[in-house]
């Protein structure tokens, strides 16, 4: 069931949340109602008898009943149940229980009847037992509290605990569990001697006692806790009274027993003052509770005296002493009750459970719930007389659940969301960290701490801080840009403005357009004010230009920028900011531009290097005709070094715009380069360079020329353009050279004698050798020149020859010369024709005598024979050769005509071979005809089938098949063909 005070604080929240929402602009909506902070619920359990005391650890409980039975159930599974009188084990009365954090150790308490009869008593259960034990060793002593090793999860032993009294004592044991005995003998070496600067009680040595708080004022100790700092060997110790706290700190080895006395050692010599927290009170006890959020170490804790209640914060790495603790604790009054009667003397809590952020106070007759920020009541619950009165309530360490006991009755309490409303405390409270921390999965709650945190630091001048949490916030955005307007905070509404970009979604282009744009007007303004006043160099300049360079630099800032640049360029050019224009330009990778600016300014230089910075290399057609005719030799270098990543056709335009000395010298160089190194060859280029060669450099035109070789097709540069170029610069010497190339070889020797007389018989030398009448008529050109210009008659006769002879030149001379100036050329040619008719004569003598001798050898030749025998055999198939017709041969080869011709075909040419089938054809045509048609004859006097059986005898029976050209020809030919060779293969197979 809902509390009133619950259902009171969610409509308070409902309310505040209405108006925060209207305050930010959205609309108002009905949240879903939840639960209470803490509900309860009456378990199915009824006590046999009233209970007196009871604990729960690790979801298991037990209790004690006014009956004096102990009864023990497992809460996870609630058959798991059992009881045991202790009526069996003492008289004494039951004073308290303690149980282990794990569930599986329980001490049990007991006061005397009578003073003079019997003492306190000590007894111990274990979980896995049904047997008490007793204790003889701290009979004397009447425990009040113990402090458990939280650290330990082991069934078989407690490990190190404190056990304080009632005195004030606190002593360290160990209970380990072997075979029936109830401490172990060898424990007997733990506790040794109290040291002699302790108070010795009624003449008798203490053993195991590590300190003495009371010092013999009876004070009992009500809670004691120890925890071990993880990973390290410090322990914190915390031992409370009804009016004091103490708070121990210290290092301890666990090899050493008793192990925590270690720690208190440091503490005997100590002033009492520093090591508690002291709290006026009048009560008999107090409560100590601690929330831990790992299970391990604790958080906080929460200290009930009559006074109230203390709470605060633990740090297990900073609080080694009490006064750090002191420093973080705050003193919280108890709740006053709903409708207060001041007519009753007031109450205090008998038991608590302590969560996060809240406590539960358990009264007698009722149980109030304060939230330990606000200080304000959050549930109260009555309990009638039919459940009995509350024994208590308690929060299981282990599992954080929360039971509640009366006399009759068993309650489970559970926490919902209990950090729901915390925000709002922490953000009252000016503690902005804490309020985001728990507010961040409700974004409109989130937002109200941005936005109050935002306008605390607005109002303290805090501008930066206020600017960057207010653009985290969602709030109206002209109100926060006018708020910094006001009072004329630029830097800070920079930096707002660029935090809100950084949260926009790149989808939203125009929100993105206007921050970008204003955030770099307030740049550039504030980068303006800095150079009006001469600070141009100053370190404040530089850090303004450095954050500037930064944001122009972001990704989305750059694409916007691209997106928008005749803006961003009016803008800077509006302040006059020359050098942030080219640095944006090199960010928006508007390259043209900043060339294009550099250009304007005359800085060439300037301009070729952001040219070679970029990879655009449409730029650099675009602007090589400028570069080339102020930087050409710096250009060509970069034109180079590009390579072919250029196209040398289009830097044409920038290559014959040149004029000077310098230009021409580098762009031979560039065209130098594209056609050695690049080998290119595209005519254009060639004919540039020719061009070039052809005005400024013979030299090299010759060179070039010879390296492009004779053959006309294979040449890169056109011939008729270049011929007409060195016509026009009178390069006669590439002209007799072009003329050669077109086969105008006259002309080539014509302007080859005005030039060179070696040239002009080098071009003779190199006239085609087979056309002999060309070559003789370019030979005398050569000696009419030398007899004309020279009247050399001697050089003359060094070009007789076998083309030109004595008479060819004669008509060169003059008519005044004298017969003795070529009698020796005549005689010498007289001779030669002396000799030619010699060698003529021989040569028919000797073709006669061949004539006749092979007239002969035929004649001898038809009266040739030889015997056959009828045992002679076909050289091809070895059979009897007589069978059918045949064809001998002089070599005394024979073969069948059908076999010789089977052999012979396939070596035959295509021509042969088909006029052999037709003569075949004819042949079969003709035997088939009468014999009248064979009769008929000819000239020769042949039959028309002699005349076809005669030619086709000269056709196979030429020559021989083994001996003749043929053999010799079909050398190389395989022996098995290629589409034979597969069958032949598997017959061998």
């Amino acid at each position: 069931m809902t509390s009133l005070f619950d259902q009171l604080e969610q409509v308070s929240l409902r309310t505040k949340g209405s108006s925060d929402l209207s305050s930010l602009g959205v609309m108002d909506v009905l949240l879903d109602e939840e639960p209470a902070i803490f509900t309860k619920s009456k378990k199915d359990f009824t006590p046999l008898d009233k209970v007196t005391h009871v604990v729960i650890a690790n979801k298991f409980m037990v209790l004690a009943m006014a009956n004096n039975v102990l009864f023990r159930m497992n809460l996870h599974s609630p058959s798991e149940r059992n009881e045991i009188s202790l009526n069996k084990y003492t008289q004494g009365k039951l004073t308290n229980l303690f149980l282990d954090p794990t569930g599986n150790h329980l001490f049990l308490t007991f006061a005397s009847k009578s003073k003079s009869t019997e003492m306190p008593e000590l007894m111990y259960l274990s979980r896995k037992s049904d047997k008490i034990k007793t204790s003889g060793k701290f009979r004397t002593n009447e425990f009040t509290a113990i402090g458990w090793n939280n650290m330990n999860e082991s069934d078989s032993t407690t490990g190190p605990i404190l056990l304080g009294t009632s005195k004030g004592l606190i002593f360290e044991t160990e209970i380990s569990l072997e075979g029936d005995k109830f401490f172990a003998p060898s424990l007997e070496q733990y506790w040794r001697q109290l040291p002699n600067y302790l108070p010795l009680y009624g003449n008798k040595e203490v053993d195991g006692l590590v300190f003495d708080i009371g010092k013999n004022t009876n004070t009992p100790v009500t809670t004691l806790e120890y925890f071990q700092v993880p990973g390290t060997n410090k322990y914190m110790i915390f031992a409370a009274t009804p009016s004091r706290l103490y708070y121990f700190y210290g290092s301890a080895e666990m090899e050493e027993k008793p192990v925590l006395q270690q720690v208190f050692q440091k503490y005997l010599n100590v002033s009492e003052t520093d090591i508690f927290l002291a709290s006026e009170s009048r009560l008999g006890y107090s409560r100590l509770q601690f929330w831990s959020e790992n299970l391990i170490m604790p958080n906080q804790f929460a200290w009930v005296t009559e006074k109230g209640i203390y709470f605060g914060q633990i740090d297990d790495l900073k609080d080694n002493r009490i006064a750090t603790v002191k420093d973080k604790v705050s003193l919280l009054p108890y709740p006053k009750p709903l409708y207060e009667d001041y007519s009753q003397s007031p109450k205090y809590p008998i038991a608590i459970a302590l969560t996060e952020f809240h406590i539960l106070l358990a009264y007698t007759d009722s149980i109030k719930g304060m939230c330990l920020l606000s200080k304000e009541v959050v549930y109260e619950d009555q309990y009638n007389e039919a459940f009995g009165k509350l024994v208590s309530v308690i929060r299981d360490s282990r599992t954080g659940d929360i039971w509640a006991l009366s006399e009759n009755a068993m309650f489970r309490f559970k926490v919902h969301r209990e950090e729901r409303n915390i925000w709002q405390i922490f953000c009252v409270n000016n503690q902005f960290d804490l309020a985001k921390k728990y507010s961040r999965g409700n974004e409109v709650c989130y937002n109200q701490v941005l936005l109050k945190e935002a306008d605390m630091l607005f109002e303290q001048k805090e501008y930066i801080l206020s600017a960057q949490r207010f653009a985290e916030a969602q709030s109206s955005f002209e109100e926060i840009c006018l708020k910094f307007l006001k009072v004329d905070e630029p830097d800070s509404l920079k930096i707002f403005l660029r935090n809100k970009l950084s949260a926009l979604d790149p989808k939203q282009k125009t929100q993105i357009t206007m921050l970008v744009v204003w955030v770099v007007e307030l740049y550039l303004t504030k980068l303006e004010e800095i150079r009006l006043q001469g600070l141009e160099k100053s370190a404040s300049y530089d850090e303004v230009q450095k954050q500037f360079e930064t944001f122009i630099a972001l990704q989305e800032v750059a694409d916007c920028i691209r997106s928008n640049k005749s803006t961003i360029y009016e803008l800077m050019e509006s302040h006059g900011d020359k050098g942030n224009l080219i640095k944006l330009t090199i960010v928006s990778k508007d390259f043209e531009r900043l060339i294009r600016h550099h250009i304007f300014k005359n800085n060439f230089r300037d301009a070729l290097e952001v040219l070679k910075s970029q990879n655009n290399f449409e730029l650099y057609y675009q602007f090589a005709p400028v570069l080339m005719q102020e930087v050409p030799k710096p250009l060509v270098n970069t034109l180079i070094d590009q390579g072919k990543k250029l196209g040398p056709l289009r830097l044409l335009p920038a290559l014959v715009s040149c004029n000077g000395e310098l230009h021409y010298l580098e762009v031979i160089r560039y065209l130098e380069f594209c056609i050695v190194k690049l080998k290119n060859a595209d005519k254009a280029i060639h004919n540039l360079l020719v061009s070039f060669y052809a005005k400024y450099d013979s030299k090299k035109l010759m060179e070039y020329l010879n390296s492009q070789g004779q053959e006309v097709s294979l040449i890169n540069y056109d011939v008729y353009f270049t011929l007409r170029l060195c016509a026009e610069q009178q390069q006669n010497e590439a002209c007799v050279k072009l003329y050669g190339l077109l086969n105008l070889w006259e002309s080539a020797v014509d302007l080859a004698l005005k030039v060179n007389l070696e040239l002009a018989k080098t071009m003779a030398d190199m006239s085609p050798e087979n056309d002999l009448e060309l070559k003789k008529k370019l030979w005398l050109k050569i000696a009419q020149h030398v007899v004309s210009e020279k009247n050399d008659i001697q050089e003359a006769m060094k070009y007789l020859s076998d083309l030109i002879k004595i008479e060819d030149i004669l008509p060169f001379f003059s008519d005044f010369l004298t017969i003795d100036h070529f009698k020796d050329a005549i005689c010498n040619s007289l001779r030669e024709y002396n000799q030619k008719i010699q060698a003529l004569k021989e040569e028919m003598e000797e073709a006669t005598n061949s004539a006749e001798q092979v007239r002969n050898e035929i004649h001898s030749f038809r009266n040739c024979f030889t015997y056959i025998s009828s045992a002679d055999k076909c050289e091809v198939c070895n059979m009897i050769l007589m069978v059918r017709p045949f064809y001998f041969f002089p070599c005394n080869h024979m073969f069948h005509s059908d076999c010789l011709l089977a052999e012979l075909e396939p070596c035959l040419g295509m021509t042969k071979r088909n006029r052999l089938s037709d003569l075949e054809k004819q042949l079969e045509s003709l035997n088939t005809q009468s014999n009248s048609d064979n009769n008929s004859t000819g000239l020769s006097g042949m039959t028309r089938r002699d005349q076809v059986k005669a030619e086709i005898d000269n056709i196979i029976a030429s020559e021989c098949l083994y001996c003749g050209e043929n053999m010799i020809r079909n050398v190389d030919k395989p022996f098995i063909e290629d589409f034979e060779y597969e069958s032949i293969t598997r017959e061998w197979q």
